[in-house]
């Protein structure tokens, strides 16, 4: 091959090569694939406010307490402040001097009386030994209850700044606030004079929201040195807290209704359940025809005088009900089995009766606390009455009588159980 030749095919392969580099260089570059954005989930709407009944229930009265700090704030002469305790002690033995106008009743009645439910705190006072202040937070059976209650309160600020008590001057210089939501809240300086001519001080305050009534009280001498502007709008402020939160928990967990099935009136009583509902086939908020017709073959034991209650007794004697009706009323507002504290109580063993939530007459309070918890141990002093009560939202209340105090001995023996339906009693009047 010749020399020409040769450095012509060298040529054409150098440009040949130097065509297919350029061409590489002209050659659009590879884009790479973008690595796709995780697409977010589609958020939940937000659930819409809880906006039904205001009721509190078990621990939830806690949210109205007042820490022993605040309490040494709004009152003088503050000592020891005990922790708050689920238990609550009754009187219930009315009596003494009327007033003028008598809604002043009002202030000086036992407040507790009609609740069913409760939280305590007590502190001791610089004033006089053995005369301790008192804070009650108390659980009424629905709304209209405790707004009925605090509707007298209210009147008898308005009307009881002077009064006579027995025909003695007396006083209840007071100061009121409100809030969102139906809050209420009054404290005052009162003033009892006896017309002997001694008596006796104590600050008061009530406060109120939903189902919830507080009242706080401490016994005082001399000239009142109680800021009652301040007190009133502390408590103002402590019942709308507990309201927001309130709303706040029934939002994010709402009530589930609680279905409960039919009984079967002709198995043993003792398989009876005590629920909200009434026991076994009876139900409360019946007519008292209607319930008794519900137990087929049990034997009536009519009432002693109009107005008492009402006993079933099973065809083989060895179980009963109690049938309790409100003053002039047929409806049936609770049922007993055990002892009710009613003439002519008969015994049966308890494994006869029916039971709640497995809980039956001889066991131990502490089975009622734990199939029923954060409930309130009650104490009525006037009857020597014990009682370790439950209550539900809807102002359903599952009574457990004991024959001792509970908080002295946890021991306490149940014997009798009563299921009432609170929202059916008739509201106390005191003026």
């Amino acid at each position: 091959m010749s020399r020409s030749r040769t450095f012509v095919q060298g040529l054409i392969g150098v440009v040949a090569v130097g065509a297919l580099a350029a061409l590489s260089g002209c050659a659009p570059t590879p884009q790479s694939t973008p690595t796709p954005e995780p697409t977010a989930a589609p958020e939940s709407p937000a659930p819409d406010p809880y906006a039904g009944p205001i009721a509190f229930v078990g621990d939830e009265l806690d949210w109205f307490l007042l820490s022993a700090e605040e309490i040494s704030g709004l009152l003088p002469d503050v000592g020891d402040v005990s922790p708050a305790v689920p238990s609550l002690i009754q009187v219930s033995d009315g009596g003494g001097y009327e007033p003028d106008p008598s809604i002043c009743n009002a202030v000086y009645a036992e407040a507790s009386l009609g609740s069913i439910g409760a939280r305590s705190v007590t502190w001791t006072t610089t004033v006089s030994e053995g005369r301790d202040g008192w804070l009650h937070v108390m659980q009424f059976a629905d709304e209209a209850a405790a707004t009925a209650r605090m509707d007298q309160y209210a009147q008898a600020a308005e009307q009881c700044g002077e009064f006579t008590f027995g025909g003695a001057p007396s006083s209840f210089a007071s100061s009121t606030a409100e809030g969102d939501g139906g809050v209420r809240a009054i404290a005052g300086s009162l003033v009892l004079t006896y017309p002997g001519g001694d008596g006796h001080s104590l600050y008061k305050t009530y406060s109120s929201v939903g189902n919830v009534v507080v009242e706080m009280w401490q016994p005082f001498t001399g000239e009142p040195a109680f800021d009652t502007e301040a007190a009133a709008a502390q408590l103002r402020d402590r019942a709308s807290e507990a309201r927001a939160k309130l709303i706040d928990e029934l939002t994010e967990n709402p009530p589930v209704p609680v279905d409960v099935p039919a009984a079967d009136a002709a198995a043993p009583w003792s398989e009876w359940e005590i629920t909200t509902e009434g026991v076994g086939p009876v139900r409360l908020g019946v007519e008292l025809d209607e319930a008794i017709a519900a137990v087929p073959g049990a034997r009536v034991a009519e009432p002693e005088w109009p107005g008492a209650p009402t006993r079933l007794i099973s065809a083989d004697g060895a179980a009963s009900l109690v049938l309790w009706t409100q003053d002039e009323s047929t409806v049936v507002a609770g049922v007993s089995v055990g002892i009710a504290n009613v003439a002519g109580d008969l015994t049966h063993d308890g494994a006869s009766l029916p039971s709640a939530g497995g809980v039956r007459i001889g066991d131990p309070v502490s089975a009622a606390a734990a199939a029923f918890p954060e409930g309130t141990a009650l104490r009525i002093i006037s009857s020597g009455e014990y009682f370790y009560e439950w209550s539900s939202r809807e102002g359903v209340v599952m009574r457990f009588r004991l024959d001792r105090d509970s908080t002295a001995d946890p021991a306490a023996v149940i014997t009798g159980i009563t299921v009432d339906d609170a929202t059916l009693a008739k509201p106390l009047i005191f003026g």
